[in-house]
């Protein structure tokens, strides 16, 4: 049996895919979880058990996203099989994804199936895209990119999330208290931020995300 986690903050979309995956006969929700921290503590105790073998999680939560849950697995645990499922499936977002760890990338956008198919490979010990993903994507890393996204690219993983956060409209003080940091820390950061994605207003910082798909229009 497959044991696995869940992680998304939508509770209707969460029970959709709980179903379907259990209806693959070897797979096991063991877990869910509506947002980051509350996946961490669940990833550390079924991970602490050996009664977890792969993690799904949505890229876009309140509070701390999914890019910033896989930091915290695959620090505490290297080997962990994270797979990132999500509707924010832009070819940046993909690459960076799997750059930082995560073993599959299936888009919200793909057949159903996908997940399912995508879980049996995490557990065998393979990588995974959707099929509405290029293949590419997992053989190549960042490269051929126009400036912007070479920008983007050059941001850590703490500092992309502080740049999804400040851009999705939190405060450095909302980002403060969802990353665990200091204040004082979060505007270190925002300044370099800025520096590296050579913006200088926040405006400027919100249509780039926009125009990369890191955010949606409608985020707050």
């Amino acid at each position: 049996m497959i044991r696995v986690l869940l992680v998304d903050d939508h509770p209707v979309v969460r029970s959709g895919y709980h179903r379907l995956l259990e209806q693959a006969g070897d797979i096991r929700v063991v877990a869910e979880a509506t947002n980051a921290d509350a996946g961490y503590e669940a990833f550390l105790t079924h991970m602490h058990a050996c009664a977890l073998d792969v993690s799904i999680t949505d890229l876009s939560m309140p509070g701390a996203g999914g890019l910033e849950l896989m930091r915290k697995m695959l620090t505490r645990h290297p080997q962990a099989k994270v797979l990132v499922f999500s509707m924010y499936d832009s070819p940046q977002l993909v690459r960076r994804a799997l750059d930082g760890g995560a073993y599959g990338f299936v888009s919200k956008n793909a057949a159903p199936d996908n997940l399912v198919a995508a879980v049996h490979a995490l557990h065998n010990g393979q990588r995974y895209v959707s099929e509405d993903l290029s293949p590419d994507l997992l053989k190549s890393r960042l490269c051929r990119l126009d400036d912007e996204v070479q920008r983007l690219a050059s941001l850590s993983q703490r500092e992309f999330e502080i740049f999804r956060l400040l851009a999705q409209g939190s405060s450095a003080a909302d980002c403060a208290r969802a990353l665990n940091l200091s204040p004082k820390t979060v505007a270190n950061n925002q300044t370099l931020i800025k520096e590296k994605l050579d913006v200088t207003t926040s405006a400027a910082l919100v249509h780039l995300a926009l125009r990369n798909s890191i955010i949606a229009p409608h985020a707050p």
